[in-house]
């Protein structure tokens, strides 16, 4: 078997994920050689064309070598299929993208990404259950930016801060920032505002996860990144809390575990 390449890409709400991996003998695990992520109109904008009901992506114009294998999911999805591609459900590419970036059977998945979020639980490799909630941005890393930008600091910054969070009680991003700005004017410092929005999300997920039995939780997905979440979560469910090396590109490198058995 020759070296063979894969790429995996998921079209996301906010931002497209890139994953270019490789297998360089049958049975190897692939291996990982570019990750990129890009703005979801760039995208689009830059590097596509629609020809007939799908999507022409110039990967050469991105700086991608030819590719043996296409594989693509997402929140674009079941818009545009991307032609020379193969389009794969995204709960299926987020569960295969976790396996291969933990070597865990066994766990409950939760993605929080841009605009949305999913839960997932994985027995022996496969998904038994699963919940999505992309109508509201509250548990999101939409809902992380626009606060982080409220208080005028980085989504970096804000994930330093878990120790005596605020309480914020309003369930609506919207509604949300209003009731930040009323507690900034209260005089609430800063440390404690930016602990109480972390805290808001990990109240909003802890619910959903009651129906999720298990003992390990993977985190991905770009809210991953805020360490003080993750913390958080492992400290309201008692769960111990893997985050993968690569949480937001998670869904992209699932992508390029199916391409994998695409080329057997």
């Amino acid at each position: 078997m020759s070296v063979q390449t894969i790429c995996g890409i998921d079209l996301g709400s906010r931002s497209v994920k890139i994953a270019l991996m490789r297998q360089q003998a049958e049975g190897k695990n692939l291996e990982i050689l570019r990750l990129e992520s890009l703005d979801t109109i760039r995208f689009y904008r830059e590097y596509g064309r629609k020809q007939g009901e799908k999507l022409v992506v110039d990967f050469e114009a991105m700086g991608l070598p030819v590719v043996d294998c296409l594989v693509s999911t997402g929140y674009g999805r079941n818009t545009l299929e991307l032609a020379g591609g193969k389009a794969i459900p995204e709960l299926k590419a987020h569960v295969l993208g976790a396996i291969y970036q933990t070597g865990l059977k066994d766990f409950t998945l939760i993605d929080l990404g841009g605009q949305d979020s999913k839960i997932i639980q994985v027995r022996k490799g496969k998904m038994i259950d699963f919940l999505t909630n992309d109508k509201c941005a509250a548990s999101s890393g939409r809902y992380l930016e626009n606060m982080a930008s409220v208080l005028d600091v980085s989504l970096e910054d804000l994930g330093q801060y878990s120790q005596t969070p605020v309480e914020l009680n309003s369930t609506c991003a919207v509604f949300g920032e209003s009731e930040l700005i009323g507690k900034i004017v209260e005089g609430f410092p800063l440390a404690e505002l930016a602990a109480g929005i972390n805290a808001t999300i990990v109240k909003r997920i802890l619910p959903l996860l009651r129906s999720f039995a298990g003992e390990v939780l993977v985190f991905t997905g770009g809210v991953a990144h805020n360490r003080a979440v993750g913390q958080l979560l492992e400290e309201g469910t008692g769960r111990r809390i893997v985050i993968p090396r690569e949480p937001q590109f998670n869904g992209a490198i699932g992508c390029c575990m199916e391409g994998r058995e695409t080329l057997v």
